[in-house]
């Protein structure tokens, strides 16, 4: 996916959703697979690992993706 698609993702209304993606701190598991071209089914898989260091939980509803940490993780990855 590309940047303007990526972008127009973090399109809405609402003025505090004008933050690129790339510079969010934290990402939906949607945006997280729009950015990394990972499936969002693979993201869930990897959110319930016990070594994953990228998750963050919101009460109980709620699963948010740290994404450097993500990135980080992406970067050393060799196969997921």
């Amino acid at each position: 996916m590309n940047n303007k698609n990526i972008e127009n993702m973090t399109k809405t209304n609402n003025p505090e959703d004008k933050v690129p993606i790339w510079q969010k701190a934290n990402l939906t598991v949607k945006e997280a697979a729009a950015y990394s071209n990972i499936g969002r089914d693979k993201i869930y898989q990897l959110l319930k690992r016990p070594d994953c260091d990228f998750v963050l939980n919101v009460g109980d509803k709620k699963t948010l993706i740290k994404r450097q940490k993500f990135e980080d993780f992406i970067s050393r990855a060799v196969t997921l």
